[in-house]
């Protein structure tokens, strides 16, 4: 009986391994115009690059760049490129194109659940008033698609752990780094801020289920690339890395911001993911 399903399992797997490289040839064998309306069909189900509008030159570029171009870069899936893109656009503030891209999101497989962590844990990194209206654009999609808010608590940790279990998953990937170099502050309020860091960023948000580790940091990638914070990016490319994450995926992840944020941004972005991977 095991070695019939072991079998099973095999043939399984290798249909989807023909299947994958029947795909990923095709697309080769595709123009990035055609690779572009299939993925505009994916994510908003309509059709791409089309002469209606006021500007229709305009999103005929914008529309083979982004999703023939940029959109084949690396391995990243279509769902984590969109929760990529959700993230660059919450955190631009964007709110017509974030409220698109939620909808293309959850077209792709991203659930409510996942979508609503991406947006809580942008807080530490752009504040609240910001993460507040993208949680409305983000409720008003959930509204117009029946699905009824608020969504499941997905809160693990007790009050008085917060800090405990929010250094469990910060020490490993980024040590005492934000303590040190917030020591020797006017009555050492730096210890305060490095503590508010645990709690709230590692404790509060990184403890939450419905998105792993991995995910969360690079969800961070795309929202540093966003902010232009370089320095603060190189901490997080070490702790990708540390999380999993391989240099390919971060640096599709940082490509696929490209778009949204524009050359500058991402050229400066890859240059630093350039000094951390030639680190000794």
């Amino acid at each position: 009986m095991k070695k019939i399903l072991t079998l099973f399992l095999a043939l399984i797997l290798s249909q989807n391994i023909i299947f994958a490289a029947a795909v990923q040839n095709e697309d080769k064998n595709m123009t990035r115009t055609d690779i572009c309306k299939k993925n505009y069909k994916t994510l908003f189900g309509g059709e791409a690059l089309t002469p209606k509008g006021d500007d229709p030159e305009m999103m005929a570029i914008l529309q083979k760049y982004i999703f023939g171009e940029v959109f084949t870069v690396g391995e990243l899936d279509i769902k984590t490129r969109e929760m990529i893109t959700v993230t660059s656009l919450a955190v631009q503030q964007t709110l017509p194109q974030l409220k698109a891209h939620i909808g293309g999101a959850m077209n792709a497989g991203a659930t409510p659940i996942e979508l609503r962590e991406a947006i809580y844990q942008l807080a530490p990194f752009i504040g609240f008033p910001k993460t507040l209206n993208a949680l409305s654009v983000l409720n008003e999609v959930f509204k117009e698609k029946g699905i009824e808010t608020p969504l499941k608590s997905t809160a693990t940790v007790k009050e008085e752990e917060r800090y405990e279990k929010g250094f469990a998953i910060q020490n490993p990937l980024y040590g005492d780094e934000i303590k040190q170099v917030l020591t020797g502050l006017p009555d050492d309020m730096g210890a305060d801020v490095a503590r508010f860091l645990t709690e709230v960023c590692f404790g509060d948000y990184y403890t939450r289920e419905g998105l792993d580790i991995k995910t969360r940091e690079l969800l961070f990638v795309a929202a540093l690339v966003t902010t232009g914070n370089n320095a603060t990016l190189k901490s997080h490319i070490r702790g990708n890395l540390k999380a999993g994450n391989s240099k390919e995926t971060i640096t599709a992840a940082i490509i696929q911001c490209l778009p949204y944020v524009g050359f500058p941004n991402t050229i400066a972005a890859l240059k630093t993911l350039k000094e951390v991977l030639n680190e000794k």
